[in-house]
C-alpha cells in the first residue's frame, strides 16, 4: 500500500471550511482505492501573522520539505496588508520549492450552466510560469511622496525558466490534444516577451507532433469567452496566467470550481495544491462555501503522487454530484459545503 505524508495549511476565511471538506473526500478515496495518507495541520496564514508577526515560522520551508505534498486553502484577511500574503507565504513556497509550473485546468461541468451562450464544451489547461516574469518582486519606489516619485517593477525571464515551462507544456500537450497556444504581448513588451517568444519557438522545434501558435493576451482573453473550445494547453507568463486562469474560472460558472497545482515536476520538492479563489472572509463561517475547487485540487494532488485511478474517481464523483443538482449558492443552488461534500463521497 502506498503511503503519503500531506502538509495541510487551511489558511484563512473559507479555507477552514473547504479544506476540511476536501480532506473528507481524500479520506474516502484513499480507503476506496487502497492507499494511506498521513496528514499534519499547520495554522499558518494571515491569522497566524496577526498573532505572531509572520505568515509562517522562519523554518517553515524546512518543515514543509519533509512532506510529499501540500494542500493549501487560501490566505488573507481584510485587516492585514494585502501585499503580504503572496510575498510572505505563497511566493516563498512556490520559489523555495521550485514550483515553476502553475497548472490550472478549465472545463465544462455537467449540470452547471455557465455564462457562455454557445453551450459548446471546453476542456483546456492554463500553464502559467510560476517563478519568474512579472511577479519576481525586483523593483523599488523612488521618492514616493514627492512630485517626481515613481514605482518600478522589473520583469525577469531567463532561458532556463522559459525552456522548462515550455518543455512541460509541450509534453502535456502530447498527452492531450497536441495543441499549445503561447500567450504573449511581444508587440509592446519588445525586450522581455520577444525573448520569451524566441526561446519557446526553439523548444517547439523539439515537438513536431504538437501544433503550436502564438496569441496576444488581449485576443486570447476575447477568445476564452467567444471560442474556449479551441484551446488545449495555454502556455503563458506569471501575470497573464494569473488573470487568464481566473477568467477560466468565470467561464466555467464560478471561481469556486477551479482547482490548481503549484508543481515541481521533478519531484525534488513537494508541490502545493489549492483552489484558485481567495479566502472570501465575507462568507466565512456560513457553511455555504463552494468545495468543488478544493476537491478538484485534491484530485490533482493525488494524480501528481501517482494515484491516477483515484484522481479520476474523484472527478467522476464530483461530476455526478453536479449533474444531480448538488450546487452551492455561487452556482444558484442551495446546498451547503457539507451536503455537497457528502454527495461527492456517496458518489465515489
Amino acid at each position: 500500500m502506498n503511503s503519503f505524508r500531506i502538509a495541510v495549511v487551511p489558511g484563512d476565511g473559507i479555507g477552514n471550511e473547504i479544506v476540511p471538506a476536501s480532506l473528507r473526500v481524500l479520506d474516502a478515496v484513499s480507503a476506496r482505492y487502497g492507499f494511506n495518507v498521513e496528514k499534519e495541520h499547520f495554522d499558518w496564514g494571515a491569522g497566524y501573522y496577526k498573532r505572531n508577526g509572520h505568515f509562517m515560522p522562519a523554518n517553515g520551508l524546512s518543515v514543509l520539505k519533509n512532506f510529499d505534498s501540500i494542500l493549501f486553502g487560501a490566505v488573507g484577511l481584510p485587516d492585514v496588508d494585502d501585499t503580504l500574503p503572496a510575498k510572505e507565504f505563497t511566493f516563498r513556497v512556490r520559489t523555495g520549492f521550485r514550483q515553476y509550473v502553475n497548472y490550472r485546468p478549465v472545463r465544462t461541468w455537467p449540470g452547471i450552466e455557465g455564462p457562455l451562450r454557445s453551450g459548446k464544451p471546453f476542456d483546456f489547461v492554463v500553464v502559467r510560469e510560476n517563478n519568474e516574469g512579472e511577479f519576481v518582486q525586483v523593483g523599488s519606489q523612488l521618492h514616493p511622496d514627492t512630485e517626481n516619485g515613481m514605482g518600478i517593477d522589473t520583469s525577469i525571464f531567463t532561458r532556463r525558466g522559459i525552456e522548462q515551462i515550455a518543455d512541460y507544456s509541450f509534453r502535456l500537450a502530447l498527452k492531450r490534444r497536441k495543441k499549445v497556444t503561447t500567450v504573449t504581448k511581444s508587440n509592446t513588451l519588445i525586450n522581455s516577451l520577444t525573448y520569451w517568444d524566441k526561446v519557446i519557438r526553439e523548444v517547439a522545434q523539439n515537438y513536431p507532433d504538437v501544433e503550436h501558435s502564438f496569441m496576444y493576451i488581449d485576443n486570447c482573453s476575447a477568445n476564452f469567452v467567444l471560442h474556449p473550445e479551441r484551446f488545449d494547453v495555454v502556455l503563458t507568463t506569471n501575470l497573464f496566467g494569473d488573470i487568464l486562469s481566473d477568467l477560466g474560472g468565470s467561464i466555467m460558472g464560478s471561481l469556486g470550481l477551479g482547482g490548481s497545482g503549484n508543481i515541481n515536476p521533478e519531484k525534488e520538492f513537494p508541490s502545493m495544491f489549492e483552489p484558485i479563489h481567495g479566502s472570501a472572509p465575507d462568507i466565512a463561517g456560513k457553511g455555504i462555501a463552494n468545495p468543488y475547487g478544493t476537491i478538484w485540487a485534491v484530485s490533482l494532488m493525488i494524480a501528481h503522487l501517482g494515484e491516477a485511478d483515484a484522481a479520476a474517481g474523484i472527478i467522476a464523483a464530483a461530476d455526478k454530484s453536479t449533474s444531480q443538482g448538488f450546487l452551492p449558492a455561487d452556482l444558484g443552488g442551495n446546498y451547503s459545503t457539507d451536503e455537497i461534500t457528502s454527495a461527492v463521497i456517496k458518489n465515489l
